[in-house]
């Protein structure tokens, strides 16, 4: 159809949306365009002047905007929300070690289930509308559903020792039936053997075959960190060290810790890779031959010191990648444009031309990438006729200037400080004029209230614990 054709759609109705910049992110970027959702889909898309009419087509005019599909975060912690900022300094042993005891001695069930609704809005208002987050509690599942994102909830196992893989199983066999019951169109249930050096051989082998078995999504903290390449590869370092306090034999693994994921059958259910800073070009070589995604999270390695990962060598190889904030433990926010500029940052530091990796490719990370290693990218990630009608809008400051690309203007410009104006999800606006909408809007502030509390009661632990010294 010609730019200055209206479209002739038969009975048209539902919602259009208008805006000076629609971002599709598979197609050029629309000046003055607009996005025509029906049924929960995208139904049309193109030229404001070209725009469907009809008596049954309610106009949203969002103005100087950009109009984009929905941000996909592929690796949150939303049950951390509560514990932002408290466990700052720490080395990643100990770090690690404060949220295990955070997490069982002082937060109750009710505290997680806040935090998870509190990171959902504070995702929400950054514009991401799907969420991909490891989780020990379960309780974003039900956070996601009672907010109506979408995401997938990979439920975590654990088990260092290979004679609790039997009883590790079998716990995590029957919660995830349990929890599928709940399962919709939007929120899934998945799993998660949380990492090489919690989870021993024997049980990455029985969680691969469960998932296999039962069509589960599977998610998987690898190659994070120098520690666990130490742990696989020559059975020392810290993690190795606190095992065998605890009376574990440990020993080396494999070549590699994604080499220990392919041994032991994990990446034939083409698992969400999470981190992969340390990941070598054998390592991604078995990452391609099985067709599994990763999620690279700039910030949150950095702030650990874990190192940059190597994105450009999974680009070059036509990887899967997406985009995450961890939890905001390890980040302190949830912005999932910052991590797309943060991205572009650190490329430029591996990579020979400081441009090697362009905005728009960036925030194809923060949206159809992250669709894609999550397995998503039938639904969403793109704006294009028939796919989820998962949008976000950002405002486009008139202190700004003139907008010559939207991408640029968004992963460097906006990045890190760009509220959405509107959020949809299957074509339910669940951010209107900035503002939550629904039950949400109603009930937020119980749930701010009730996350102070809780932190008054980590803080005091924290307090207690550090002043004993603990081994932590």
């Amino acid at each position: 159809m010609s730019a200055g054709a209206r479209a002739e759609l038969t009975g048209a109705r539902g919602t259009l949306y208008t805006a000076d910049w629609v971002l599709p992110v598979v197609s050029p970027a629309l000046r003055d365009g607009a996005v025509l959702v029906e049924d929960g889909r995208v139904a049309w898309l193109g030229p404001r002047q070209a725009a469907p009419e009809g008596e049954l087509i309610r106009h949203v005019a969002l103005g100087t905007a950009v109009l984009m599909p929905g941000l996909v975060n592929a690796h949150t912690h939303l049950e951390l929300t509560v514990l932002r900022g408290c466990l700052e300094g720490l080395d990643f042993r100990d770090w690690l070690r404060a949220i295990t005891l955070l997490r069982r001695d002082v937060l109750k069930p009710e505290d997680l289930l806040d935090a998870a609704r509190v990171g959902v809005l504070e995702g929400l208002r950054h514009g991401i509308t799907t969420y991909g987050d490891c989780t020990d509690s379960a309780w974003p599942l039900t956070a996601m559903r009672e907010l109506g994102v979408r995401g997938i909830g990979y439920v975590e196992v654990f088990g260092p020792d290979p004679a609790q893989s039997r009883d590790a199983m079998t716990g995590l066999r029957d919660r995830v039936a349990a929890l599928r019951e709940h399962d919709t169109a939007l929120v899934r249930t998945g799993v998660s053997p949380h990492a090489p050096y919690t989870v021993s051989a024997a049980l990455f082998r029985a969680v691969a075959d469960h998932a296999l078995h039962e069509q589960l999504p599977v998610a998987v903290h690898v190659a994070e960190s120098q520690a666990e390449t130490d742990f696989v590869v020559h059975g020392t370092g810290p993690f190795a060290e606190r095992l065998r306090a605890r009376g574990i034999a440990v020993q080396a693994a494999a070549a590699s810790p994604m080499a220990l994921l392919d041994d032991t059958g994990l990446l034939r259910a083409r698992p969400l890779l999470v981190h992969a800073v340390h990941a070598s070009d054998d390592d991604l070589a078995r990452v391609s031959a099985h067709g599994a995604g990763i999620v690279h999270c700039p910030v949150s390695n950095a702030k650990l010191g874990q190192g940059v990962a190597p994105l450009d060598r999974m680009l070059s190889r036509g990887l899967a990648v997406g985009l995450g904030s961890d939890s905001v433990v390890s980040n302190n926010r949830m912005h999932l444009l910052d991590e797309a500029r943060q991205a572009v940052l650190q490329h430029a530091l591996r990579a020979e031309r400081a441009d090697s990796l362009p905005a728009a490719d960036a925030l194809r990370l923060a949206t159809l990438g992250g669709a894609e290693a999550m397995g998503l990218s039938a639904q969403v990630g793109a704006l294009a006729v028939g796919r989820a009608a998962d949008l976000a809008a950002f405002a486009l400051p008139d202190t700004l200037g003139p907008v010559y690309d939207p991408a640029v203007t968004l992963v460097h410009a906006l990045a890190g400080r760009a509220e959405a104006s509107l959020v949809c999800v299957a074509g339910r606006e669940l951010i209107r004029d900035g503002l939550v909408t629904g039950d949400a809007a109603a009930q937020q502030a119980g749930w701010y209230e009730r996350q102070q509390a809780a932190g008054l009661r980590v803080t005091t632990q924290l307090a207690q614990w550090r002043g004993r010294v603990p081994s932590w």
